[in-house]
């Protein structure tokens, strides 16, 4: 039975919610400063991007670069740009998806 007539005790919710927001943005800051990977053409091209997926990096091998073909090199650099995204989708899911599920039942906190 909970004490007080069955109504949950608001400043223990209040505060499990400002901690719960807390571990998000510390998960949040710590994804920023990660980085991941991700190759195109077995090695050709390397994109970097940050745990929250901004680009910070990429190295072309100049095996890759043919001027009469730009257009497989623009294809390169796309996959590898999305493999490093979507390694940050990933990490990001292992990141925060703990955290997010445990907010889905409190009501305006933005999640």
């Amino acid at each position: 039975m909970i004490p007080g007539g069955g109504q949950p005790n608001m400043q223990q919710l209040l505060q499990q919610a400002q901690k719960m927001q807390q571990d998000l943005a510390r998960a949040q800051e710590e994804l920023a400063a990660t980085e991941v990977e991700g190759q195109a053409g077995g090695g050709l091209v390397t994109a970097t991007v940050s745990g929250s997926g901004e680009l910070r990096g990429l190295v072309i091998d100049p095996k890759a670069v043919d001027p009469e073909d730009t257009e497989t090199l623009a294809d390169l650099v796309v996959a590898a740009v999305k493999a490093a995204n979507d390694n940050a989708q990933q990490l990001q899911q292992a990141k925060l998806g703990p955290l997010t599920q445990g907010l889905g039942g409190m009501p305006g906190l933005g999640f």
